[in-house]
């Protein structure tokens, strides 16, 4: 059985990213990275939790921590799930194609692979969106000391955000139904554009207040 990306160590993660086996690849990277930018927004609740100084906000942060922890564990999953759609369109890939029946299988299951590639990093992205809006909200109302660790998250998942867009683009670009695709590239796109607006606004923000 696979170790899952929970059961992973750092160096463990990075050596199969570096080697020449195809999974984990940019996926399953964007996954983590962008669990770590969660986990730098969950460590800016942690530090206002329960603290006098910010007794004002402690019902909201007491909803955000929980959904950060969440949104964390969900993309630690999704880091194995990129990995398992790739498996189906590697299949597909070496699948003949010397006889018309053969092509014709071989476009179908293509196809199929191609959509399914998409599904994954389509969700680490709407993870990571919602990330993005709830580390922009912990740093303009949790604690001053980890301001620039807000900034730090916000910086990474934006980074995040982009390399999952790429795995969506590539995949719907070699996708037959055109329409299908046109749906995913514009879903990836929009939530590009906004999600990485916000967190470049969050990181120029703090960036100003800590300099």
């Amino acid at each position: 059985m696979a170790q899952t990306m929970a059961g992973r160590t750092v160096a463990g993660f990075s050596q199969a990213l570096g080697s020449s086996v195809p999974t984990p690849g940019g996926g399953g990277a964007s996954a983590v990275v962008a669990g770590i930018g969660v986990a730098l927004g969950q460590m800016v609740a942690s530090l206002t939790q329960g603290k006098e100084r910010y007794a004002d906000v402690q019902g909201r942060i007491g909803e955000i921590a929980p959904r950060l922890e969440e949104l964390r564990l969900e993309l630690l999953s999704l880091a194995d799930a990129d990995a398992e759609a790739f498996a189906p369109l590697a299949r597909a890939y070496r699948l003949p194609r010397g006889t018309e029946e053969e092509r014709r299988r071989k476009a179908e299951e293509m196809e199929v692979a191609l959509a399914g590639a998409c599904v994954p990093p389509i969700a680490i992205m709407e993870r990571t969106y919602e990330a993005i809006a709830l580390v922009d909200e912990v740093s303009r109302i949790g604690s001053t000391l980890a301001l620039s660790d807000a900034g730090a998250g916000a910086a990474v998942l934006s980074a995040a955000l982009r390399a999952a867009s790429l795995n969506v683009f590539v995949n719907a670009g070699s996708m037959r139904d055109r329409d299908r695709a046109e749906e995913l590239t514009s879903r990836a796109q929009s939530l590009l554009d906004d999600g990485c607006a916000r967190a470049d606004e969050v990181f120029r923000r703090v960036e100003e207040m800590v300099r």
